[in-house]
């Protein structure tokens, strides 16, 4: 039996969400880091919304997915690149 280690986030959930499509085969391997990691953040798929992809557009430039938008301390930063949102949710794990 293998035993599953719990994680926390070093920032609140709350302030991330996730912009991606289902089939995106990157969006996929992040949507798996998560639920391997045991993060739950709010998923906005922009081919669902017209509303999402234009949140996407006007806040990050690009129609790319998936891309991690995080909020801290007033500030937004829109981060792209699967390994990239990988890479920052692992630094922001305490475990």
């Amino acid at each position: 039996m293998t035993k599953h280690r719990t994680y926390i986030l070093t920032i609140d959930s709350k302030n991330l969400q996730l912009f991606h499509f289902n089939y995106c085969p990157y969006c996929i391997k992040v949507r798996a880091a998560l639920k391997l990691m045991g993060i739950d953040i709010e998923l906005k798929n922009i081919h669902e919304s017209e509303a999402y992809l234009k949140e996407l557009l006007q806040g990050g430039g690009k129609k790319q997915v998936p891309c991690l938008r995080i909020e801290q301390d007033g500030h937004i930063e829109w981060l792209y690149e699967s390994d990239d949102i990988i890479h920052y949710l692992k630094k922001h794990l305490a475990g």
